[in-house]
């Protein structure tokens, strides 16, 4: 499943890893080994990004999830580099806690509180896919109900109504909580996200947040594939913008 290196075509992705993350391992594993990509791992003290073209923040509890979530990794040194990286526009993609450490790095908008009930939510949920037309959903189709599992604590979305209505308007928001069918409902919504959001992108469409897993739904050996959907669009985007860039020179 995806490109072979064999053919030159598969791309270098770095998985950061904080003290406290516990899904480097899972996001290596299926881009290594399902997708056959060249990954590396990335240490949090690091000040290199090894020249990756795509940067992996994985879920975890980095730093124990002291003070806030997030909120201590994003001064760790690699940080200044993924910063950087985002700005003159590499992708990087954010999963759970790197969801969370992209929005206190102020890379994504928006904030993660605790879940509504204040309970841990580990299940599988279904999101509907609102725009399929960014680097990390354009393997779906709009309108799409993909079933991708959650593990959190403190995935309830939130951003003031300006900040959402700019969103709207910029089609940010390219993930929200549904049932099967692919209503958008308070029952279909594990955390009390705002508008139901299970997952966005910057305005420039290069980082990409999400609280569901989608390393946890990519290998047929675990029987549930949606999440492939996300990780083969990202690695389409980079394999197309290199032919593109081999074509203009």
């Amino acid at each position: 499943m995806g490109p072979s290196p064999a053919d030159g075509s598969a791309k270098k992705f770095g998985v950061v890893v904080f003290p406290g993350s516990n899904c480097d391992h899972d996001a290596y594993y299926v881009l290594k080994n399902v997708f056959r990509q060249d990954v590396r791992f990335l240490w949090h003290k690091d000040s290199s990004l090894e020249g990756v073209d795509a940067v992996i923040l994985p879920g975890g509890f980095s730093y124990g999830d002291y003070l806030r979530s997030g909120a201590i990794a994003r001064f760790s040194p690699i940080m200044k580099e993924v910063t950087s990286f985002a700005t003159d526009g590499g992708m990087v993609m954010g999963i759970c806690n790197g969801f969370q450490i992209l929005c206190e790095a102020g890379l994504l908008p928006g904030s993660l509180l605790r879940n509504a009930g204040l309970t841990f939510a580990c299940r599988f949920v279904h999101v509907r896919v609102e725009n399929a037309r960014t680097a990390f959903t354009s393997g779906c189709r709009a309108g799409e109900v993909l079933k991708i599992p959650i593990a959190h604590g403190e995935g309830n979305y939130y951003a003031d109504g300006e900040t959402l209505s700019g969103m709207e308007r910029n089609n940010q928001i390219i993930f929200r909580y549904c049932d099967v069918r692919g209503a958008v409902t308070g029952e279909a919504n594990p955390n009390g996200s705002v508008k139901n959001i299970a997952g966005i992108v910057n305005g420039r469409g290069n980082v990409m947040g999400m609280m569901p897993h989608p390393e946890r739904a990519s290998d047929p050996a675990l029987r549930e594939t949606d999440g492939a959907k996300i990780f083969l669009s990202a690695i389409g985007h980079l394999v197309e913008k290199t032919q593109l860039t081999h074509s203009t020179l």
